[in-house]
């Protein structure tokens, strides 16, 4: 008899699952980086693919017994593929962080330059930061938008990176609501000789219907997360639609020179990490899966116009959106064009308030912030969550009155309680799991 059987249930945990459960159920999620699964994706998370060790690739592995996550992997690469119309894809990077560091270790060396959006105004922790590896083993270089209008000015993009000659130009971003243009980058990128990379965790769902401007016949490299408007589970992918020879001279023992592809696929391993998860990317082959559906078109179009009802229904009440509006799934919101009605509203305040009622957001720096990013004068929501539960535009109104009424009234216990109490009834129109 195995020795499992014998293995007591673990009511400590399961118990704080089960309330985290009820969290996510009872609650309006907005934070734009989080979204749910359905069950089919966390049912392959748990599954015994979890005991499988597979370092290297498919039908290239350095451990036996790999004939079945073999086929499991290729699915979720073929997938991955027709999903974005590329040619090559890596599926195996734990996380996006993860999958540009990859990216980092195959095209550049301690010292060179990289150029990406200032994680102030709305950038990513990996295209630089000072805390981040990315910007301590790299010389980071920044551009970010405009004060006047909160857009990128592609010509001052130009200006820096024609002065600054970074090796690696990368575009994307953790809070900008606005799309990107991508040819207008990879002329820049041609001009001063440096690779281009789209990050696109954020957009990933909408640019794979169509929706946003296609980032792949210009960038020269593609990573995403698996888990925000992909709707799978958390991960990491790299992609190229066009696999080319490098440009950095590196050769295979036979002198022939090595395409990015190879070196990408060493960047992920043995570069940065060890044996992949196969029960996680058994879940993102079925997240793929259901993005190629018709069902997943309509998801992803209805998240659009949550996205643009729901900034509308702010701009109405007088919050300031960064940029003016959206074009994606997210908007950035300035508190302090609320402060003449509600002085001393920080982002901190607002998320913290916001909680008591149920209605889970995240505070973020605003471009030019003067407050410190552990307080924050702005708070960045989205709209891919409460699409998947089925809610629609004149849900986005509602949404919107339920946040204003308790930043109103933040000091009122009373007050914040109703509408914890209305929206927990309300989210039971909304089932997640039936």
């Amino acid at each position: 008899m195995s020795t499992l059987t014998s293995v007591e249930r673990d009511t400590t945990i399961f118990d704080l699952i089960n309330r985290e459960k009820h969290r996510q159920e009872s609650g309006i999620e907005l934070i734009a980086s989080e979204n749910f699964t359905s069950r089919q994706v966390m049912e392959a998370a748990g599954s015994v693919l979890t005991n499988k060790y597979a370092e290297g690739l498919p039908g290239k592995r350095y451990y036996g017994g790999c004939e079945v996550v073999d086929e499991i992997e290729q699915i979720a690469i073929d997938r991955l593929k027709e999903l974005f119309g590329a040619t090559w894809a890596n599926v195996q990077p734990h996380s996006g962080a993860q999958a540009n560091t990859a990216v980092f270790l195959a095209c550049l060396n301690p010292g060179d330059k990289i150029m990406g959006f200032n994680l102030s105004h709305g950038g990513h922790l990996t295209h630089g930061s000072p805390v981040n590896i990315s910007g301590k083993y790299f010389k980071p270089i920044f551009y970010g938008v405009e004060a006047e209008t909160g857009l990128i000015d592609w010509d001052k993009v130009e200006e820096t990176a024609v002065r600054e000659r970074p090796k690696l130009l990368i575009c994307g971003a953790s809070a900008y609501s606005r799309d990107w243009d991508y040819a207008r980058l990879r002329s820049i990128a041609d001009q001063v000789g440096a690779l281009l990379m789209a990050d696109i965790a954020h957009p990933a769902g909408l640019i794979a219907k169509g929706l946003l401007n296609d980032p792949f016949d210009h960038c020269h490299i593609v990573t995403t997360t698996t888990h925000k408007t992909l709707r799978g589970p958390r991960g990491g992918v790299i992609m190229m639609r066009n696999d080319f020879e490098n440009p950095f001279g590196i050769t295979t023992p036979k002198g022939q020179l090595r395409t990015m592809s190879s070196l990408l696929d060493s960047g992920v391993f043995p570069g940065t990490q060890g044996g992949p998860l196969e029960h996680i990317i058994a879940a993102k082959a079925i997240a793929f899966g259901e993005a190629l559906s018709e069902g997943y078109y309509n998801y992803a179009v209805q998240v659009k116009k949550n996205a643009q009802a729901m900034a509308k229904a702010f701009v109405d009440k007088g919050y300031g959106i960064i940029s003016g509006g959206t074009d994606n799934h997210l908007m950035l919101i300035d508190l302090r064009t609320k402060n003449g009605q509600n002085p001393g509203l920080t982002g901190k305040l607002a998320e913290n308030t916001l909680i008591k009622a149920d209605i889970t957001i995240n505070k973020n720096m605003v471009p030019f912030d003067d407050k410190s990013p552990m307080i924050t004068s702005g708070i960045r929501v989205g709209t891919a969550a409460v699409t998947t539960r089925g809610m629609v535009e004149t849900d986005m109104e509602r949404i919107v009155d339920f946040i204003d009424t308790v930043l109103v009234n933040h000091d009122q216990d009373a007050k914040i309680a109703a509408v914890k109490g209305e929206i927990n009834n309300w989210m039971k129109q909304f089932p997640l799991y039936l």
